[in-house]
């Protein structure tokens, strides 16, 4: 599916998984959830497994990483 077919506007619900991502419910994009930034679905290539979180890029999944090893040091 690309940006350009149904399901428009809306938010995907995608499950993350190893090198691999299952769509639960169509959109058109996910949230990244270091930039807040969307990301359509045909451009998708960081995420989290473990925090089932995606990233716009690699410097945001990077951050991401970064301030979960903080976390979870504490």
């Amino acid at each position: 599916m690309n940006r350009f077919e149904g399901n428009g506007g809306r938010e995907a619900k995608i499950r993350y998984l190893d090198g691999d991502f299952q769509i639960l419910m169509p959109g058109a994009y996910v949230v990244c959830a270091v930039t807040g930034e969307q990301i359509p679905i045909d451009e998708l290539r960081y995420w989290s497994v473990a925090r089932q979180e995606a990233y716009i890029d690699a410097a945001a999944s990077l951050e991401a990483e970064k301030t979960a090893g903080i976390l979870s040091r504490r």
